[in-house]
């Protein structure tokens, strides 16, 4: 197999190559949760990775790796939803009405488009990627004071601005 080489062309490849199919499953998984559609998440987990490549360098042997690519991944995924302005039609889990999960989908992505980028961070980490409050302090660089009380902010501005339709989206994320 062939090693890949860094962007400075040192030959740090060997560790990427290991890391990659785990990243790249993580950053599927976080794109496919906002996004609802496989073939989106997809170009949404390959440009991810092809920026964990570029800064490799950085993220070699840390071990808030897949907290990165699980926050790169989310924000491309929420930037895609923006630009496109709709949400994929396939159900994150089984649905009775496909077209209701796309609407949940579509509140929640116009929601979260309203908290600062911060809570926006912290909440898709921790209710779209899984993520430990500690993973997540790690990942951001920040306190898990911070990252708690971000998440607070978060979902007390998510619930406000849901209003009645806080409940469906509250049960998409869980």
């Amino acid at each position: 197999m062939a090693r890949c080489t860094g962007v400075d062309g040192d030959l740090d490849g060997d560790d990427f190559e290991a890391a990659f199919p785990q990243l790249l499953l993580v950053a599927f998984r976080v794109a496919y949760r906002i996004l609802g559609h496989v073939k989106d998440a997809e170009d949404v987990a390959a440009e991810t990775m092809g920026r964990a490549l570029v800064a490799w360098k950085q993220l070699a042997g840390q071990p808030h790796q897949e907290a990165w690519v699980s926050r790169v991944a989310a924000n491309r995924a929420i930037d895609v939803v923006r630009r496109s302005g709709h949400v994929g039609l396939q159900p994150a889990r089984e649905a009775v009405d496909p077209a209701e999960t796309a609407a949940v989908r579509v509140t929640l992505v116009a929601a979260l488009n309203d908290l600062s980028r911060r809570q926006r961070q912290v909440v898709a980490l921790r209710y779209l990627a899984g993520f430990s409050e500690g993973e997540i302090a790690r990942s951001l660089g920040i306190s898990p004071n911070s990252v708690k009380r971000h998440t607070l902010r978060g979902v007390t501005a998510l619930r406000a601005g849901l209003g009645a339709d806080w409940q469906e989206v509250h049960l998409a994320l869980d």
